[in-house]
């Protein structure tokens, strides 16, 4: 019996992705060259393929005065547009790029957004009662930096519960917590939790900031796992959602497997008549899990 192959409908860029790419695509379809301030997308599949088209990375805007303005694609300065990507920037990298006259296209999430005013606005209210705010998310992740930057670097940042233990948290002072948007649910309940037992109900704010679309898709991931004998995940190895995503099918489906191209494949996982599924993560594009479908069927495993 052969195997059979499905995609999960549900997997493929967020909405913030899409967003930011679209707009990507679109300068470069009038212009030769657009800079993009940090990976656009944790996808090296996609950036390669956005490169081809003129999307260049810095990983800061300090690094443009080190272009030269024919390298820019300018007979002068001033530079061309940066792209800010969904994952959003710290205040200070606005501040920089008017200082230094570098035109933004802003693409940071409307999620994120939405998340840093919460987070300002909270630390605003905290910081002149000793409050304690705390950020539920991968330490150096460029959300979590863009988040910390509207607390003057002062949030505290937690990666898992047992973090709490060794954090110094203020007696009798209010304490409120935030998630990066692409966490698992199931690990910021079990932060709360343990929160919860150490500072009390009383001086908590929980706030619930996960996207929406992330959360809905751990639901429906987790019911494609089941349903399938093997998963194949597919993410760049850079990305945060991915390795959520994934530990969440393992938990589900033992024989599910990781990787970043359809080069990753090996005959030896794959069983005769196995209902094979492919998804991936927030950052991976519809068409690389197409194409590991394709390399799938055409090579018999």
């Amino acid at each position: 019996m052969k195997l059979t192959v499905d995609i999960d409908p549900s997997s493929g860029f967020c909405a913030g992705v899409i967003k930011a790419i679209s707009t990507a695509e679109q300068y470069l379809s009038t212009h030769e060259k657009l800079y993009s301030l940090g990976a656009v997308v944790h996808n090296d599949e996609e950036l390669a393929r956005l490169g081809a088209m003129g999307l260049q990375r810095i990983d800061r805007l300090a690094d443009l005065s080190t272009e030269s303005p024919s390298a820019l694609g300018r007979e002068s300065f001033p530079v061309p547009p940066v792209l800010i990507r969904a994952h959003g920037e710290p205040p200070q990298t606005y501040r920089e790029a008017a200082s230094a006259g570098i035109p933004l296209i802003d693409c940071t999430c409307p999620v994120v957004i939405r998340l840093q005013k919460s987070i300002r606005e909270a630390w605003e209210r905290l910081a002149p009662k000793g409050g304690t705010l705390l950020i539920f998310g991968k330490k150096g992740h460029a959300e979590v930096l863009g988040l910390l930057g509207q607390t003057d670097g002062k949030a505290l940042i937690v990666e898992n519960p047992q973090q709490l233990d060794a954090l110094d948290l203020p007696l009798g002072g209010e304490v409120e917590i935030f998630s990066q948007t692409t966490k698992s649910p199931v690990e910021y309940e079990a932060v709360c939790r343990k929160l919860r037992e150490r500072v009390g109900e009383s001086r908590l704010t929980v706030h619930d900031t996960i996207c929406k679309q992330v959360s809905s898709r751990h639901k429906s991931l987790a019911d494609f796992a089941i349903s399938h004998d093997i998963i194949i995940f597919v993410s760049g190895k850079s990305s945060s959602n991915g390795k959520v995503l994934f530990d969440l099918c393992r938990s589900y489906n033992p024989r599910s497997y990781a990787l970043s191209s359809g080069s990753g494949l090996q005959a030896s996982w794959f069983r005769e008549g196995d209902r094979v599924g492919v998804c991936g993560a927030t950052s991976t594009p519809k068409w690389l899990l197409e194409s590991i479908k394709n390399e799938i069927l055409t090579n018999n495993y």
